[in-house]
């Protein structure tokens, strides 16, 4: 699923399924079989399978703000997959924050996303009028604030207004934590803002106003770990999230293991397959690296082996570790078949290009490069990828 996206690291913030047996307290909601059924199609990718489930509860429990924020969750998630944003290598520097990206927001999408957000936390308001100390609301609240968070800052990235609704989020779960203790969901929101705010850039926090507020990253490491082995609903992401986290800190192989136990129980969810070739790359494993992108591709020609699959984020990633053994013809095919993919995200296609470009320029074959370098520019003219591109079209890429 995550790192120097700090704000998109509230996109690795996914919804969850299996219950887990312990002390733990949750939303009896979280332990309904129709939510456990929705979540087995969510952690598969099966987004319409999920969705047409958890509008099926949110039909079935009227005014009830956990009932909206699964369904919220799911569309969100979707919209996400469909732009390529669920790419973890996005994330990999603070580029991700100070650059421009290329992004195709769909406004019915939008406002579905924001209508639902508002939904939940009205929900929430009217249950809190009845019982300030209504743990379930406010956990709701918290969860669904935090996924406009995600949403606002990934695709519209509005960092300063994604941080304002994060904070919001995180005063919510901080409150049910201290009412009742052992709900450890709450964990998962206010262990990703520890950690994200604990790492973020200073000039960064001056930029969005958040000078004087402090995080700690490994106080947010060690609730996310909590989160994942004892929470209920929220098991699966909090790992996600805290194997995005270990690999930020160069902890890969600490994170291979978490994403591995993700991957057993979800063996035929792309991104986590997806994951473990990245890990493997970014830990220097080389070819066999290579070789667990080109399983992934395989395993994704067979019929019914995944869902979805958004095969350019595997040439994508293919093309990093062929590049990272120097094999540049080979790397710049697979990003040039990862900007080729029908329905690529913009921002993916600009970076393949780029890269592909690069590597061409690398391998002497100058004409190839340029013709990657136009066709970056052409399709993201106002992104900081595209001003790269230009300056690669005066001087060859050198490696520099």
């Amino acid at each position: 699923m995550w790192t120097g996206g700090w704000v998109g690291i509230f996109l690795v913030v996914c919804a969850t399924s299996l219950c887990r047996a312990g002390e733990a307290h949750t939303d009896p909601l979280n332990r309904d079989p129709q939510v456990q059924e929705a979540f087995q199609h969510f952690y598969n990718l099966d987004y319409p399978g999920a969705i047409e489930r958890f509008e099926r509860v949110h039909d079935e429990h009227p005014g009830d703000p956990q009932a909206t924020a699964l369904l919220l969750d799911a569309v969100i998630f979707q919209e996400l997959y469909r732009l390529d944003l669920l790419d973890t290598t996005f994330y990999a520097n603070d580029g991700f924050l100070t650059g421009r990206h290329a992004t195709s927001e769909d406004p019915r999408k939008r406002d579905q996303i924001f209508a639902l957000t508002d939904e939940a936390v009205r929900e929430a308001d009217a249950r809190l009028q009845k019982n300030p100390d209504d743990v379930n609301a406010l956990y709701a609240r918290g969860w669904a604030r935090s996924l406009k968070c995600t949403y606002v800052a990934m695709v519209e990235r509005g960092f300063a207004s994604g941080f304002r609704l994060a904070s919001k989020a995180k005063d919510d779960e901080v409150r049910v934590l201290q009412l009742d203790p052992d709900y450890i969901d709450a964990k998962l929101v206010v262990g990703v803002y520890e950690y994200v705010v604990g790492a973020l850039p200073f000039p960064f926090k001056i930029l969005i106003g958040f000078a004087g507020i402090t995080g700690s990253k490994s106080r947010g490491l060690e609730m996310l770990r909590d989160a994942g082995n004892r929470g209920v609903a929220t098991t699966v992401e909090a790992r996600t999230v805290m194997a995005l986290f270990l690999r930020r800190e160069g902890r890969y192989k600490e994170a291979v293991q978490v994403v591995r136990g993700l991957k057993d129980q979800y063996p035929h969810d792309f991104l986590f397959c997806l994951e473990e070739a990245n890990l493997r790359k970014d830990d220097g494993e080389g070819m066999a690296a290579v070789d667990a992108y080109r399983e992934l591709l395989a395993d994704s020609e067979k019929p019914g082996y995944f869902a979805q699959a958004r095969l350019e984020l595997a040439w994508f990633g293919l093309g990093d570790a062929l590049r990272g053994q120097r094999h540049y013809a080979e790397a710049a095919q697979s990003y040039e078949r990862a900007a080729e993919t029908k329905d690529v995200g913009p921002e993916l296609r600009i970076r393949s290009l780029v890269a592909a470009g690069q590597c061409r320029d690398l391998n002497h074959e100058r004409q190839k490069a340029v013709s990657d370098y136009e066709a970056a520019i052409a399709s993201g003219p106002n992104t900081s990828r595209a001003d790269a591109a230009r300056k690669y079209l005066r001087n060859a890429y050198t490696g520099a």
